[in-house]
């Protein structure tokens, strides 16, 4: 068990986290102890214990828990009280609150008034949880007057409605008192299943253990009290601690064991005298009922005589709380004189019996009157006092007469009050042909909301599966395409060097036939000038064999050299030209290196070599807009049909291959640059002859 830790007043704050504004009508318990009444400042005032458990429960916002770490000032931010459609009822809310509040400070005075505030709360446009509150208050009156059946119903109808706690609980409690032992066990069990507090936890094992004990299961009931008992220890809930050692005490006794059943009791006395005198004297009564039924008539008379010296100390506005406890001065009067009679000392038995049968005339309470007058006629007859015996059985007699009167009075007072509560109950039940209150629809409709709710969990479920698989395809697909495209990249600079590979050779092996054909007619000098410029060319090539762009002025030096030496070898079949355009800023262009030169090369080699005359080869760098320029490759040759007819099978295959390669390399550096060149071959005269090569280049 926990330290007894210190009690101490906590001020709890509620208010709307919106407007900062206080929320009144809360319900603020701690251990069992409710309060729905806040200060001007919207304070509510408990007294707790650190790791006591606070509840906080309203009609409007969901019940808040929250452990006490220490007497600081608790505030509680409610999330989204003055919401939109909290808004739109605001001018019912004081109205409505008010008529709880009513409700509730009639129950215990005038049923009929109560109801009637419960009947104007429910034709008001509540909210679901307020209808379920309304209907757990109108439970609340009819358990207080002990209708239990009504109490029961309207306890099902708001939890119906909204899923509550504190009115699971109090229907459990109602199905126990009514007798219905069966549901109030399962009501309790489903309880276990449910986020209870620590003193929710006590209440419903003792409550089981309550109905374990009727149905004299006393090992269950002693198991449910054990549990109770364990969780009000460890929470330091006194009065639970008390009624438990009692019930315990019961439990023991019903299966015989009187040495701990005599412990238990022991100490529910002394805990109950620690609480207040009112609660002393219920556990004192019930010790000495307890003894009575073990003949333990000393102890019995003994401890009713303290209960009686408490009860006459109790002042006269407690003492009505008492009477109605039925632990009164004329009661114990008459259970002190019959234990007396039971030992068989009837001289001290007399004076105890007449003191009941006077206090019980003025307290107008015939039931005590009859049984003391009964019982102290009998003791006279027993000693030998007939006279005595025949007056005390007289008025005996009388009373019973009177009490038979009084019992036809409460009956029919019964019937007119059963009545009253009927008619209320009808009058709620009308509601349903006014559509403001209907319990079956309202029932049904909420049932259908619950399915509702249901349904649309399971369609967001499937939604956000569809979404989450759709995420996931689209993850997939999203992998899948950057692969492909790095894969595609990986395969595309792979075709790229493939195909520089093959350019390399072709162009090394058309330049060293150059020099062959100047070695052949002993021409040493051209040999070596050539081979030299022909080496600085071959340099620059394979230095840029590796990228896939090269700045334009790079290309231009290389073209430049390239058709410088293929005009060396063939100065009598044409001469060249290469112009640019001044207005071109060629730093903000690059090209793919060795793209001009297959073309310049096939103008030289197929078109102008083999013309008659001498031909001629222009090239020209014109501005085409602001971010592409355009490369003209022209010449006057045979043309491209004339030069096909000359060529030997052999020559159209390494021509096929030479120009579908750079087709493919054009194609493969658009598609990973953004179509940055493009290149069309037209012929120059409609004769055919003559070849332009246009290439497109726009900026990097």
């Amino acid at each position: 068990m926990n330290a007894v830790s210190k009690q101490f007043e906590v001020k709890v704050k509620v208010i709307d986290d919106q407007t900062n504004q206080p929320i009144k009508n809360a319900r603020v318990q701690v251990n069992g102890f409710v309060t729905n009444l806040s200060n001007t400042q919207g304070v509510y005032l408990v007294k707790a214990r650190v790791n006591d458990q606070l509840i906080v429960e309203h009609p409007d916002f969901e019940t808040v828990y929250y452990t006490i770490k220490s007497d600081e000032d608790i505030k509680i931010s409610v999330e989204g009280f003055s919401n939109s459609d909290f808004s739109s009822r605001k001018s019912n809310y004081d109205l409505y609150n008010q008529r709880i509040d009513s409700a509730n400070f009639y129950k215990k005075k005038d049923i009929e008034k109560s109801i009637s505030f419960v009947e104007k709360a429910l034709k008001t446009n509540n909210s679901r949880s307020r209808n379920a509150n309304t209907y757990k208050t109108l439970a609340d009156i009819y358990f207080y007057w002990k209708q239990y059946d009504l109490a029961i119903s309207n306890y099902k109808i708001s939890l119906q409605i909204d899923d509550n706690i504190e009115a699971k609980i109090q229907l459990a409690n109602a199905q126990f008192l009514a007798n219905k032992n069966d549901d109030s066990e399962s009501t309790y069990n489903e309880l276990l299943g449910e986020r209870l507090s620590d003193y929710q936890q006590i209440v419903v094992n003792e409550g089981l253990g309550d109905v374990f004990f009727a149905e004299q299961e006393f090992t269950k009931a002693e198991n449910s009290y054990k549990k109770a008992l364990s969780i009000a220890k460890n929470n330091l809930v006194t009065p639970k601690i008390t009624d438990l050692n009692s019930k315990l005490a019961d439990v023991y006794a019903k299966k015989g064991n009187l040495q701990k059943a005599d412990n238990l009791y022991q100490n529910s006395l002394k805990l109950a005298s620690k609480e207040n005198k009112k609660r002393a004297i219920k556990e004192k009564t019930k010790v000495a009922d307890y003894y009575n039924q073990s003949n333990r008539y000393d102890d019995e008379i003994k401890l009713r005589q303290q209960t009686l010296e408490e009860a006459e100390e109790i002042a006269e506005e407690e003492a009505s709380e008492v009477i109605n406890d039925t632990i009164n001065s004329q009661k114990i009067n008459y259970k002190i004189g019959n234990a007396y009679v039971l030992k068989q000392d009837y001289d001290e038995a007399i004076p105890f019996l007449k003191k009941s049968i006077e206090e019980a005339d003025k307290k107008e309470d015939l039931e005590v009157k009859k049984d003391a007058t009964r019982r102290l006629s009998e003791v006279y007859a027993t000693v030998g006092d007939y006279d005595k015996a025949l007056k005390s059985y007289q008025e005996y007699v009388t009373v019973v007469d009177s009490l038979y009167v009084r019992k036809e009075q409460e009956i029919q007072q019964a019937k007119r009050f059963s009545k009253k509560i009927a008619d209320n109950q009808n009058r709620i039940a009308s509601l349903e042909k006014d559509k403001e209150l209907n319990q079956s629809k309202i029932s049904l409709a909420y049932k259908d909301q619950q399915l509702t709710r249901e349904s649309n969990k399971r369609q967001r479920l499937i939604i956000y599966s569809l979404i989450t698989g759709f995420l996931l395809m689209s993850l997939l697909a999203y992998f899948m395409y950057r692969t492909n495209k790095q894969q595609k990249l990986a395969n595309n600079l792979l075709a790229l060097k493939s195909m520089r590979s093959q350019m390399n050779p072709h162009f090394i092996f058309n330049a060293l036939n150059s020099v062959n054909s100047f070695i052949a007619v002993n021409d040493e000098r051209n040999a070596n000038r050539y081979l030299s410029e022909f080496s600085v060319l071959m340099r620059s090539v394979l230095e840029n064999s590796d990228e896939d762009f090269i700045p334009l002025t790079k290309e231009i030096e290389l073209l430049e050299l390239y058709v410088k030496l293929e005009h060396n070898r063939f100065k009598d079949k044409f001469d060249y030209s290469i112009t640019i355009n001044k207005n071109i800023d060629l730093e903000q262009f690059s090209i793919p290196p060795m793209l001009l030169q297959p073309y310049i090369e096939n103008a030289i080699w197929h078109g102008l070599r083999y013309k008659k005359e001498k031909g001629f080869l222009q090239i020209s760098i014109d501005k085409k807009n602001e971010d592409s320029i355009l490369i003209s490759i022209q010449d006057n040759g045979i043309g491209r049909k004339k030069s096909q007819e000359l060529k030997t099978e052999n020559q159209l295959k390494q021509k096929s291959k030479g120009m579908s390669t750079i087709k493919k390399r054009v194609a493969i550096l658009n598609d990973m640059y953004k179509d940055r060149v493009s290149v069309e071959v037209s012929d120059v005269l409609k004769s055919g002859e003559g070849t332009k090569v246009e290439l497109l280049l726009k900026k990097k």
